[in-house]
């Protein structure tokens, strides 16, 4: 255990008179075959934030459930500053850094469309030498790829947040349920430009879908909704990120079918 900690049997006094100044009470538990990621993760935004914590650690359940009933919380880790009880790890985060989880954001597409961007110019480099439109068409087909991922990962989130605003899906929701499907399987063949007669008519179908869905949705019909593209359960509002993932779609399915063409 590190130096300032110290276990609940070793101690005797009061969090609310400890906890003073810079100094922070922090209860969490330290059990032989658990070691809480919360209390970890509380004791070090604490520390960041200049804090002296007053590290007091559980070693036994009994003990957890003796704090539990005695200060009527339900969860460990356990926050005092300034003779005042926080919360747990959460309710700190938002004292100390001012997070909201409830707050829009558009960190999730970010990261996202940067990581596309790395992988497209990783690979422009690493196998043409150079960038090309060919760069671009990878950017597409990796944000597809990561995009329909993350989707799939809670499918149920996806499709319940999906049938707020895509007309098609409203009308068949079994489409909803296909829809991530399409999009990875569709970037997966475009990033290896195989199968395009299949994969890029995929993509222009359900990219004129979603792009005429969100349009009607957002600036037609003045809605204001959570955007399904980064999964669901997500705080992107539904609107330009939203469209501009179906205009890229649409752009990557045209640009494909042209070279079939040609």
């Amino acid at each position: 255990m590190p130096k300032d900690t110290r276990v609940v049997a070793d101690v005797t006094t009061d969090p609310v008179t400890d906890a003073t100044g810079k100094t922070a009470v922090l209860y969490r538990m330290s059990l032989p075959d658990h070691l809480c990621p919360s209390g970890q993760k509380a004791r070090w935004l604490l520390k960041s934030k200049g804090y002296d914590v007053d590290d007091r650690v559980f070693r036994t359940r009994p003990e957890i459930d003796a704090f539990k009933e005695e200060y009527s919380v339900s969860t460990t880790p356990q926050v005092w500053i300034e003779g005042k009880r926080i919360g747990g790890y959460s309710d700190l985060r938002e004292l100390l850094t001012g997070y909201d989880p409830k707050a829009t954001t558009y960190s999730p597409v970010i990261y996202l469309f940067a990581v596309a961007a790395a992988t497209a110019l990783a690979l422009s480099i690493g196998f043409l030498g150079t960038l090309s439109w060919q760069t671009l068409g990878w950017f597409i087909s990796v944000s597809m790829i990561l995009l329909g991922m993350q989707k799939l990962r809670d499918i149920e989130g996806f499709t319940t947040m999906f049938l707020n605003y895509d007309l098609l899906a409203q009308k068949w929701v079994p489409y909803a349920y296909v829809y991530p499907w399409v999009e990875t399987g569709a970037g997966i063949l475009m990033t290896g430009m195989l199968l395009t007669p299949l994969a890029a008519p995929a993509a222009l179908f359900i990219a004129t879908v979603g792009a005429i869905s969100v349009f009607k949705a957002v600036y037609i019909d003045k809605r204001e909704l959570k955007c399904a593209c980064v999964g669901g359960n997500s705080n992107v509002p539904l609107g330009f990120v939203s469209l501009t993932e179906n205009l890229m779609m649409m752009g990557m399915g045209i640009a494909m079918l042209a070279l079939v063409i040609d």
